[in-house]
């Protein structure tokens, strides 16, 4: 982290708060990304964000669980700040143990199933409980069945993934972070590489979620699901925050130019 972050690190307020981001900066190379953003995610919300590809908006989210390491700023996670910490007035890197440990509270759900395809569907769901939270096979494979059901997909069970279809992989894929019982969900465009008659299939499951009051954060291309489920849409541009607010203000009463361009093109 560069030294654009203070030195005095002070706990993130619990509260309502899953989610705050303060100045996050994030550069490759001389391209900067993510340029002074602030985020702010309550508990069981729904935050959406859209905008054009090169936004910012995979970044933001690769930042949240440390997958990508930011330049400034600070991300915390229920209150716990992501993937640093403070040692003799020094912010430093945090040790790997203890971001495993916050990142294993993230669901993260990718554009690309990224399922494991010498392991059958209910394999996939069990693999992280038992090697990364070490819990016994029978609690892990009971749960694996009921994840596996509240996603459609009982019956799939012992397929292996070049049996399921796209949209089947991508609900798996959802199951297997569930197994996890995170306190927030990520989901990063999770209908992009699929057939437009599977897309429907993997928004149910997200609609579900959000019903249940699952935290969540989705970048996506879809409209319609931002308008109906999300609480809170943030429209990002090159590399900050444009517009944000509750859907029926960004989609019906955008005050930036660059958003209603935006929403104009995909609508």
């Amino acid at each position: 982290m560069s030294t654009e972050q203070d030195a005095t690190l002070t706990k993130g307020t619990a509260g309502s708060e899953m989610v705050r981001g303060e100045r996050i900066v994030k550069r490759f190379g001389p391209l900067t990304v993510l340029n002074g953003v602030d985020l702010s995610v309550k508990r069981g919300q729904v935050v959406v964000i859209i905008g054009p590809s090169g936004s910012g908006k995979t970044t933001l989210l690769r930042c949240i669980n440390h997958l990508e390491k930011i330049d400034g700023g600070r991300i915390y996670v229920d209150g716990e700040l992501v993937g640093y910490r403070e040692v003799d007035g020094r912010v430093v890197e945090d040790r790997d143990a203890n971001i495993a440990r916050i990142r294993s509270q993230i669901g993260f759900v990718f554009q690309r199933f990224n399922l494991f395809p010498h392991l059958t569907a209910l394999e996939n769901v069990i693999e992280a409980p038992i090697h990364v939270l070490h819990q016994s096979k029978a609690e892990v494979t009971e749960r694996a069945y009921a994840l596996l059901g509240k996603v459609g997909l009982s019956e799939k069970a012992n397929s292996y993934p070049h049996k399921l279809s796209g949209g089947q992989q991508q609900r798996v894929a959802i199951a297997r972070a569930l197994a996890m019982n995170p306190k927030l969900m990520l989901f990063d465009e999770a209908t992009s590489a699929l057939d437009p008659e599977l897309v429907g299939e993997v928004l149910k499951v997200m609609r579900q979620l959000a019903e249940e009051g699952m935290t969540m954060v989705v970048v996506t291309h879809e409209m319609s699901f931002a308008r109906d489920v999300a609480d809170h849409v943030i429209f990002m541009d090159k590399a900050v925050i444009v517009e944000q607010g509750p859907p029926v203000q960004v989609f019906e009463n955008c005050e930036n130019e660059r958003t209603r361009d935006f929403l104009g093109m995909i609508r």
